[in-house]
């Protein structure tokens, strides 16, 4: 499964894709919105996104949108990960076509139960 990371901050990028490659993911990062839209134009198809709200350029709902404007990238699940706790944030990401949202700070089970709710990976029988 090919997944794209969307953050501005490195360290983030590295220890989201760092648990991601550990799952067996293959992993693509980008540091804000405009660099996921080049990431998705160039190399897609991705499976998922995992994509912070706050960044510069264009930020992840602005990502979110435009992806879900695009009728070719239907199957691309989305899942915001973002410091944005307000439960209106959260039902905006939601109404507009965010798949899963989880906050920061989280920890790597956190991002295994999201996965696992995406059908991104799957649990244990």
């Amino acid at each position: 499964m090919r997944v794209l990371v969307i953050d501005d901050s490195r360290a983030i990028r590295s220890i989201i894709s760092r648990s991601l490659k550990e799952l067996a993911f293959e992993v693509v990062e980008a540091a804000n919105g405009r660099e996921g839209m080049e990431r998705l134009k160039d190399m897609s198809p991705f499976d998922l996104a995992l994509v912070d709200w706050n960044m510069p350029e264009m930020n992840g709902y602005e990502f979110l949108c435009a992806v879900r404007k695009d009728s070719t990238r239907s199957g691309m699940s989305i899942m915001m990960i973002t410091t944005e706790t307000e439960t209106e944030q959260m039902a905006k990401a939601l109404e507009a076509g965010a798949n899963e949202y989880l906050m920061k700070p989280f920890t790597k089970e956190a991002l295994c139960d999201k996965l696992k709710l995406l059908g991104a990976i799957k649990p244990p029988v």
